[in-house]
C-alpha cells in the first residue's frame, strides 16, 4: 500500500513539473542566447512582407486590402502575375516584380488557401525519407513546386538579369508554403548556377523565407544559411511542428488538440535522437525570430530581432499559446517586423565613431564565422551528412563542373529549346545531377557520372 501510494506521489510531481515547465515555456526562450540583429540585415523583411502581400491583390493600381503605409510597390515594375489557373495546382500564385531603385529581381510567392485542393496536394504528396536531395531530405511536393517554377520563369528571370548589366540581385521569398518552395527553389539554383542566369555569383541569391515550413533536413538547413533567412514571429506553430506538413494540415480543424499531443510526444523523444534522425526536416538557414511579448506580462512589447544559426534547439518546442496561430498570419508579421525595423533604427546613437562601411564589413564577417561554426557544430554532433565549409566549396564546385560538362553535351537539347521558345528544362538538370533509386529517391550522382554524357 505504501509503495504504490509512493508510486502514486512520484507520477503527480512528475506530471506537474512536466506541466509547469511546457506550461511556462513561452516563445522567446527559444531565442534567448541569440544575438541581436542589425538594421543593415533586417532591413529587405518588410519590403519582402509587402510584396508577398501584393500577391494576394488581383489589381496593385487599385489595392482592397493595401497594408499600413501602403506596398511601397511601383506597378509598373511587375513583369509577371501568375494565378492560380496558370500554375494548374503545381504551384502556388507567384509574381515576379523588378525594382529598379533597389536593383533587385524578386520572385515572391503566396502561402497555404485554405480554400485550394492543389494546394493540399502539394503538402499531401510526401511521406517520412520519401525525397533525399543534395545530400541530404526534402519535401517532396515543394521540391517538384520548385521544380516547375524553375521550369515556367527561368527564361523570364535570365533574361531580366541580363537586361540589367547582370548586376541585380536574384531574391526568392515566399510565406508559409510558399516558403519552402522558394527555399527548396533556391537551393536548385544556388546548385547550378553555371545554368542559372549566366552563372550568376551566389552572394547575390537570397531567399526570405516568412513563416517558414519544415521543408530540408538538418544538414541542409544550416548548409544553406548563408543564401536562406528564415523569419519567425514569437510562437509561430509552423516552424516548431516537426509533424509532417500533410499531417498538419489534415488536422487544420484540431489544430490545438494536434499541437498539444505534439507536443507530449516530443517532450519524451531526446534531443540526440531527433539529431540523429536524418528524415526530419526543419526550418530552412539562419533564423531571425520577432520577439514581442514576455511570460506573464500583458500586451505586446516592442519588437526585437534574435538571430542566429542554430544547430540543436533549432524551434523544437511547440509553444502552448493563444498566438501560435495568429503569429503565423502575414499580415502580423509585416507589421511587428516594420515596428522592430523602425525600433532598430531609433536605438542607433546619433553619435556614431566608426564608419558605416566598416560597421557593415565587420557584420558580414561575424555572418560568415557564425555560417562557418555552424557547419563545425552540426559535424561535431554527428548529424547525419553534414559536412564543413571547405566541404560546402567543393561540393559547389563539383556541381558546377558537372554541369558544364552536362551543358556542353546538350547542344541539340538547347537548339530545339531555342526553336521552340521553351527555356531550361530544370528537371532536366535534376535527372543529370542526380539518379533515381528503386522507389523514386533522388541520390547525388557520383563525380565521374556526373560528367558523363547522358
Amino acid at each position: 500500500m505504501s509503495f504504490s501510494c509512493g508510486l502514486e506521489c512520484v507520477l503527480l510531481i512528475g506530471c506537474t513539473r512536466w506541466a509547469c515547465k511546457r506550461c511556462t515555456y513561452v516563445g522567446s526562450d527559444d531565442s534567448a542566447t541569440w544575438t541581436l540583429a542589425t538594421p543593415e540585415e533586417f532591413e529587405p523583411v518588410p519590403r519582402i512582407c509587402r510584396l508577398i502581400l501584393a500577391v494576394y491583390e488581383p489589381d496593385l493600381r487599385n489595392p482592397q486590402f493595401p497594408p499600413s503605409g501602403g506596398y511601397g510597390l511601383n506597378p509598373d515594375w511587375v513583369v509577371k502575375r501568375v494565378t492560380y489557373e496558370q500554375t494548374h495546382g503545381h504551384a502556388p500564385p507567384y509574381l515576379i516584380y523588378c525594382d529598379r531603385e533597389r536593383r533587385e529581381i524578386v520572385l515572391a510567392i503566396r502561402g497555404l488557401n485554405l480554400s485550394k485542393e492543389s494546394d493540399y496536394k502539394l503538402l499531401l504528396d510526401n511521406q517520412l525519407g520519401m525525397q533525399m536531395f543534395d545530400g541530404g531530405y526534402v519535401h517532396h511536393g515543394l521540391l517538384n513546386s520548385a521544380i516547375w517554377i524553375l521550369n515556367h520563369e527561368s527564361d523570364t528571370l535570365s533574361r531580366l538579369w541580363v537586361e540589367n548589366g547582370c548586376d541585380y540581385d536574384m531574391i526568392f521569398t515566399g510565406h508559409s508554403l510558399g516558403s519552402g518552395v522558394a527555399s527548396l527553389l533556391t537551393v536548385i539554383v544556388v546548385n547550378h548556377r553555371d545554368r542559372a542566369f549566366a552563372g550568376i555569383a551566389r552572394n547575390k541569391i537570397r531567399c526570405y523565407a516568412v513563416a517558414p515550413a519544415r521543408c530540408m533536413s538538418l544538414n541542409l538547413a544550416v548548409k544553406y544559411a548563408d543564401v536562406i533567412y528564415s523569419i519567425v514571429l514569437q510562437d509561430d506553430f509552423l516552424p516548431r511542428t516537426a509533424t509532417p506538413l500533410e499531417d498538419i494540415f489534415k488536422s487544420i480543424f484540431c489544430l490545438p488538440c494536434l499541437l498539444f499531443f505534439v507536443c507530449l510526444r516530443d517532450t519524451f523523444i531526446p534531443e540526440g535522437r531527433k539529431l540523429e534522425d536524418p528524415r526530419r526536416l526543419y526550418a530552412p538557414g539562419r533564423m531571425y525570430h520577432i520577439v514581442e511579448r514576455k511570460f506573464c506580462r500583458c500586451g505586446r512589447f516592442p519588437p526585437e530581432v534574435r538571430t542566429a544559426i542554430p544547430v540543436e534547439g533549432r524551434f523544437e518546442h511547440i509553444v502552448l499559446s493563444c498566438n501560435a496561430t495568429s503569429d503565423h498570419a502575414i499580415v502580423w508579421i509585416e507589421r511587428e517586423a516594420e515596428k522592430a525595423l523602425q525600433r532598430m533604427k531609433e536605438s542607433i546613437p546619433q553619435t556614431v565613431t566608426t564608419a558605416p562601411k566598416i560597421q557593415k564589413l565587420e557584420r558580414l564577417q561575424t555572418i560568415e564565422k557564425e555560417h562557418r561554426d555552424a557547419l563545425e557544430r552540426a559535424v561535431s554532433l554527428n548529424v547525419p551528412h553534414a559536412v564543413t565549409a571547405p566541404e560546402v566549396e567543393e561540393v559547389l564546385s563539383q556541381n558546377n563542373e558537372a554541369e558544364s560538362s552536362v551543358s556542353q553535351n546538350e547542344d541539340a537539347l538547347k537548339t530545339e529549346s531555342k526553336s521552340t521558345g521553351e527555356g531550361a528544362q530544370w528537371n532536366e538538370v535534376v535527372e543529370k545531377l542526380f539518379k533515381k533509386n528503386e522507389s523514386g529517391e533522388l541520390h547525388p550522382r557520383p563525380k565521374r557520372e556526373a560528367h558523363t554524357p547522358q
